[in-house]
């Protein structure tokens, strides 16, 4: 007879049960009920979260029953559910509206989190009884997520000594407090590095529209004026628009120098350092040469060895092709120098020239709402039988936030989709997708899945115009979305996005292919006042600039993926001494895989690298380039062996397998066996070189 060792998460007499995390939401799919959460609900909840699975993991521990599927493996995904609740809701308004409370809780917690996560996975009695559970008769999921655990546990330092333990412990409460210091100084430097404008001249080639949101946007801030807020990557956008070269430099300058101590604030040289000091010492501690190596060990690409061979593959071509495409733009910049703030708007000069096009065409086509409904959403009808009904009755947490019911083609509901498209005060830049609620037959429960974008919000009564980079990012976070929302798995932490850091971008890569679908772009791409169409010449050419330009975008992407793993792959004293080495450290990784290009910083500088200090892709940020090898490869299958005809793969025949055999799987098996079940075979590399013009 099994012993229940589970506490029910929902019996909590010490939280008030007024509190909203006491218990599940009763709104649809338990969508978190944001109208009733305040700040003051978080610190009691996470307590509380913390607490009882705390009691839940020491029930598994101390069972006199024999190790078994539900008093060992369900026990351990079924605790923690109000935790899971409270910090769900609490990282979301983090990232999405943060605010000066907000962040105190959060580098409150941090620490405790991690200490949290040592908690389970440093406790040797459940780790015996998973390991008790080796020889067991298990389903195929059962025995994945057995593998999967017994293999955390170890890659955590289960199998340390006590004193080993102990300073692991200290390491990653420290680094858990850190990361959350460096993200918060990254927003600070965004907000200190918002380049302030008082001269409507000085914003001479920007639109009407553009102007009019930075006039809002220093509106929302009490300022006068026009106010530029900076975007997370090192180019901005306006820097393709603003004819006004001063104005470009002062916009790219505060870009590029963010966190180097320009504002003591936003500083993020120390906290960087002892970051990667305490990630080496770590690893080391473990039994790894340095960081970057135990991260390949835990992703499909398995070693450091694999990663460095595909980025030493890629960065001469990557490098050669950058400095063609300057040679060109200097030629259209005859009476000054090149400068690095000069490229985006001689890139759009060149571009325009030869090929008729640019985004000051494309804007005026590219209407936010069109682009989602008409585009996003209707190019994953076309490919799943999926609808999206408009729930104006959900409430999102904070103006602007809209909810989606997802339906199957039969009516049946899949689950929900939230977006989040606009920038504001206190969000973190960039784009991603998260889980409200993860998909999981043992709870019975389906996804709630949400995008969040940054788009600046236009002036009242404006329309929403977009760039063609942010219609591609459109497309690839609702990729990740459909990761999310197709999920079907037992078990919540084998669920949807779930899968390794290098294999997660790859469906999100894939769902880009749709917004340069002819059927797909002909139906979202029309002007916002007339309704009127791209012109076929117009898209035509749009479709056919794709490989414009890429020269310059690998060699951005390489330089922050070399310099993550620049960073990561060395010992402790291997790495600058103080803040001022920084900058150095950075040239001398960059020049030894010869992509020091003064013209083409990387994307990212380690100053405001977020994804790899503060934002979970620490010795990862290869994971982009790494799957698209199999997203250049899945787009070669659908417009041969899955489209039909001329519809270049936009089909339910194509869509239904995609889904079945990838994207519903999440992390359930091998992912990469998913991809040659899909394939018959291994990705190989050749698509993607062709794509971004690498062949030779």
């Amino acid at each position: 007879m099994t012993t229940d060792a589970t506490a029910t998460s929902d019996a909590l007499p010490e939280l008030d049960p007024a509190n909203p995390f006491a218990a599940p939401s009763t709104l649809p799919f338990e969508l978190p009920d944001f109208a009733a959460i305040r700040t003051e609900h978080f610190r009691p909840a996470a307590e509380a979260g913390l607490r009882t699975q705390r009691a839940e993991w020491e029930a598994i521990a101390t069972n006199p029953a024999a190790p078994d599927v539900e008093n060992t493996l369900e026990a351990l995904e079924r605790s923690g559910q109000l935790l899971d609740r409270v910090s769900t809701v609490f990282f979301t308004l983090v990232s999405s509206r943060g605010d000066d409370e907000l962040r105190e809780i959060e580098a409150e917690l941090a620490p405790k989190m991690a200490e949290h996560h040592d908690a389970l996975y440093l406790d040797r009695r459940i780790f015996a009884r998973l390991e008790a559970l080796a020889d067991a008769d298990l389903d195929d999921e059962t025995a994945w997520l057995l593998r999967t655990y017994t293999k955390d546990f170890v890659r955590a330092g289960v199998r340390l000594g006590d004193a080993e333990q102990e300073r692991l412990r200290a390491l990653n409460s420290r680094l858990t407090t850190l990361e959350t210091e460096f993200s918060q100084r990254v927003v600070a430097g965004m907000d200190a590095g918002a380049v302030h404008v008082t001269d409507r001249a000085e914003l001479a080639g920007l639109d009407d529209a553009t102007v009019a949101a930075l006039a809002q946007n220093a509106a929302d801030r009490g300022r006068d004026g026009y106010l530029i807020t900076l975007q997370l990557p090192t180019q901005q956008a306006l820097l393709a628009q603003a004819t006004d070269r001063g104005l470009r430099e002062r916009l790219f300058t505060a870009s590029l120098t963010r966190g180097t101590g320009v504002d003591a604030e936003s500083d993020t040289r120390a906290t960087l350092l002892e970051i990667a000091r305490l990630r080496a010492e770590r690893a080391q501690l473990l039994g790894y040469p340095h960081h970057a190596a135990y991260v390949a060990e835990g992703a499909t690409a398995a070693t450091t060895e694999a990663v460095n061979a595909m980025l030493s593959q890629l960065a001469p071509p990557a490098a050669r092709n950058a400095r063609a495409e300057a040679d060109a733009l200097a030629a259209a910049q005859p009476e000054a120098p090149l400068a690095a703030w000069d490229w985006s708007i001689l890139a759009e000069k060149v571009r325009q020239e030869r090929f008729a096009l640019d985004d000051s065409v494309l804007r005026p086509y590219l209407e936010l709402d069109r682009v989602i409904h008409d585009g996003v959403f209707y190019a994953a009808t076309q490919l799943y039988g999926i609808t999206f009904t408009l729930r104006e009755d959900l409430a999102g947490y904070t103006d602007g936030v809209r909810v989606w019911e997802v339906r199957e083609a039969d009516g049946t509901s899949l689950g929900l989709f939230v977006g989040d498209y606009y920038a504001r005060e206190g969000k973190r830049g960039g784009a991603w997708m998260n889980n409200l609620v993860d998909q999981s037959h043992l709870f019975g429960r389906s996804p709630v899945v949400l995008n969040n974008l940054n788009i600046t919000r236009p002036a009242p009564g404006e329309p929403t115009l977009l760039t063609w980079d942010e219609v591609i990012t459109a497309f690839h976070e609702f990729g990740h979305a459909l990761h999310g929302l197709f999920a079907d798995a037992r078990y919540p932490s084998l669920s949807g996005t779930n899968v390794p850091r290098d294999f997660v971008e790859y469906p999100s890569q894939v769902n880009e292919m749709w917004a340069h679908n002819p059927t797909v772009l002909e139906h979202f791409a029309r002007h916002h006042a007339t309704g009127e169409p791209l012109s076929a010449d117009v898209r035509e050419t749009l479709l056919g600039s794709s490989q414009y330009g890429e020269g310059f975008g690998t060699a951005e992407y390489l330089g922050a993926a070399l310099l993550d793993q620049a960073w990561h792959q060395v010992g402790p004293g291997d790495l600058p001494e103080g803040p001022d080495d920084v900058e150095a450290f950075e040239a001398g990784a960059l020049e030894g895989a010869g992509l020091h290009l003064e013209l083409v910083p990387p994307r990212y500088r380690s100053t405001y690298f977020n994804h790899t200090f503060g934002g979970g892709y620490d010795a990862g940020y290869y994971s982009y380039i790494w799957s698209e090898v199999l997203d250049a490869d899945t787009v070669e299958w659908f417009t041969t062996e899955g489209s039909q005809d001329a519809d270049g793969g936009l089909n339910r025949e194509a869509g239904e397998r995609f889904r079945r055999t990838l994207l519903s799987r999440g992390h359930t098996a091998d992912p990469l066996s998913f991809f040659r079940e899909l394939r018959g075979r291994d990705a190989v590399i050749e698509p993607l070189l062709t794509r971004r013009g690498l062949t030779s």
